[in-house]
């Protein structure tokens, strides 16, 4: 087996095509809406992957799109500074999702794609062996038919001794699939970054603090972005602190999260000091809700 490098991070899950729309004032229906239309490449883990890279990042990004996509979307991780492993599925087309952005508020109309046939199994043992950390989001999960797959992933990363770390993703998509089979099916990692309407969804809760502590019991690790409030996070043994946002012109806020995250574990793997983390993953978030699209400029 290869010996894990201190820093290197193994991501999977979502590639997508988004079609990001900004209207220029109201939509009106039945007629036009003078807008900015831009395609970006997206889809939350492979955002993450990309902001990793872009931030300095050892990192490999594992999932799946159409078939006749494999080189340009693997041309576009490598500009990140991302070491692509991409699977073309003969069947389905990449994932498309088109984003309508309404200030700081946005509306995705969603194709999943190739991606409903990703599995955790396409990371290897050897890739996962010289990582320290796995992260992936819980679109993953949401079209899987069970979550053996991705238990199995966690166990495989237990016994090698990395971390899992994991995004939510969506608070409509959790509360389809239903919140406790989430909480079963990722049971183990040890990091989780919920928006605060995802944590409200996976405990019942209002208040962020308590969100948080609650999250705090089954993660060592919790980080509750709050958009222009900042983030709560939770770290056991530690204090629950809050972590100001960097302030920044909102454009589009594709992609917060997931810069989020990504800053985070970037100085997570470095520094194992989680205050400095989500620092870190404030000023990433700053950065994508000043760029259309959810990758680095």
């Amino acid at each position: 087996m290869p010996v894990a490098e201190p820093s290197r991070i193994v991501v999977f899950g979502d590639v997508i095509d988004d079609v990001v729309v900004v209207p220029h004032g109201t939509i009106r229906p039945d007629t036009d809406t003078v807008s900015s239309i831009r395609q970006r490449a997206g889809g939350s883990a492979a955002n993450a992957a990309a902001w990793m890279g872009s931030l300095g990042a050892t990192v490999d990004f594992v999932g799946m799109v159409g078939r006749d996509d494999v080189d340009r979307h693997s041309a576009l991780l490598v500009s990140a500074g991302v070491t692509p492993h991409l699977i073309g599925d003969p069947e389905l087309p990449t994932g498309a999702i088109v984003v309508i952005v309404d200030g700081e508020r946005r509306t995705m109309l969603t194709d999943t794609g190739a991606n409903a046939h990703m599995t955790p199994d396409a990371v290897s043992d050897e890739l996962l062996a010289a990582a320290t950390l796995v992260h992936f989001t819980g679109y993953s999960l949401f079209s899987a038919p069970d979550h053996v797959a991705i238990r199995s992933l966690i166990d495989r990363a237990a016994r090698l001794g990395v971390e899992v770390s994991v995004d939510p993703g969506s608070a409509g998509f959790i509360a389809d699939f239903g919140v406790r089979r989430f909480l079963d099916a990722v049971a183990g990692a040890g990091l989780i970054f919920p928006n605060l309407e995802e944590g409200r969804v996976l405990t019942g809760l209002e208040d962020a603090e308590e969100i948080v502590a609650r999250l705090g019991e089954s993660f060592a690790i919790v980080a509750l972005t709050l958009d222009t409030d900042g983030v709560v996070l939770g770290w056991r043994g530690h204090p629950i602190r809050r972590v100001d946002a960097v302030t920044s012109n909102i454009i589009d806020p594709t992609g917060a999260g997931d810069a989020f995250a990504a800053g985070f574990l970037t100085e997570w793997v470095r520094s194992r000091d989680a205050f400095a983390a989500a620092r870190a993953g404030a000023r990433a978030g700053a950065l994508a809700v000043a760029t259309i699209g959810g990758r680095p400029a």
